[in-house]
This record gives structure tokens, C-alpha cells and sequence, in this order.
């Protein structure tokens, strides 16, 4: 079972990854510590992509990301559609937090206020640069999904998860 937990930053990508992969006892891949190198570096598409494959290949992992390559390789991708307001609140209440250290599961020297500029155009962007890709992409590929808004019936989530079981 492969599950791509995917959504624009802040809105809870990494929190339900944790959640999911804990209650179906299978592995976790958390995309920024494949993403980032220290600094903030990024790797480049190439690279990502040599350490990425392998892990896709595996049986069963929940993966929190947007990756078009993830969502590819996923039997099951959740949405997390959240308004971009409560994304931007999100993320700063972590930037707060780990202002001026790296979160963990980040490289080392990955301080938030060296990204708050890229986070918050990651975030203003997001439903014209990445949104409608994903919308795309999980209504034409033949995993199923779940499109959680903050309007979704807090018990879609446990229904969904109780037919993967």
C-alpha cells in the first residue's frame, strides 16, 4: 500500500503522514529530508529523483510531498485542499518554533526564517502553480483519493483508512 499525502505548505502534510503511517504500521518518507540538503540547499531534479525511485519501488509506504513522480507510483493519494490562510497561519506558528534551527527530519543549518520569503510564494502560488496539476492527476490516474477541505467530515479520513486495513 502506497499513499502520497500530498497539499500545498502548512497544510498538514507531514502531521497526517505521521498519523497514517503509525495506525497502518508501515514506513514513513518524509519528502523534505530527501528534498533538502543543509542550508536549504535543494538537491538537483536528477538527484531526487536517483534516491526517490528506489524508495517508490518498495511495497508499501506513506510519503508526505507533492511530487507528480509520487503520485505516479501511489495506490492512494490524499488532498489536503486547505485555504491558503490557514496554511500561511500554519506555517508560521512552525516557523516560531524553529526559527533559528532546523526543524527535525531538515538537514542541519535549515533555520525557518531563511525560508519564510520562498514559503509564503510557495504558499500565495499554490493554487495556480500546483493545485490544479493535482487535481488533474488524481482524477485521471487509477489510484483512488480523498480530498480533504476544512469542511471535510472529520470522520472521512478514519472511513478512508478503515478500507485500507
Amino acid at each position: 500500500m502506497r499513499i502520497n499525502v500530498t497539499g500545498n505548505a502548512g497544510a498538514g502534510k507531514s502531521t497526517l503522514a505521521k498519523h497514517i503511517a503509525q495506525t497502518l504500521d508501515i514506513p514513513l518518507i518524509e519528502m523534505d529530508s530527501l528534498l533538502w540538503l543543509p542550508g536549504w540547499e535543494k538537491r538537483s531534479p536528477e538527484e531526487l529523483r536517483d534516491i526517490l525511485f528506489p524508495l517508490l519501488q518498495q511495497e508499501a509506504w506513506v510519503l508526505d510531498g507533492v511530487s507528480k513522480l509520487v503520485r505516479e507510483h501511489a495506490d492512494h493519494i490524499i488532498f489536503l485542499d486547505v485555504p491558503r490562510r490557514v496554511c500561511a497561519w500554519r506555517c508560521m506558528k512552525r516557523n516560531w518554533k524553529f526559527l533559528f534551527r532546523s526543524r527535525p527530519g531538515l538537514p542541519e543549518h535549515c533555520p525557518e526564517w531563511r525560508i519564510i520569503p520562498t514559503l509564503y510564494r510557495i504558499i500565495r502560488d499554490f493554487p495556480k502553480n500546483v493545485r490544479h496539476a493535482i487535481l488533474a492527476d488524481i482524477h485521471s490516474e487509477t489510484s483512488t483519493h480523498l480530498i480533504l477541505s476544512s469542511e471535510s467530515p472529520h470522520d472521512s479520513l478514519e472511513m478512508f483508512l478503515d478500507q485500507l486495513k
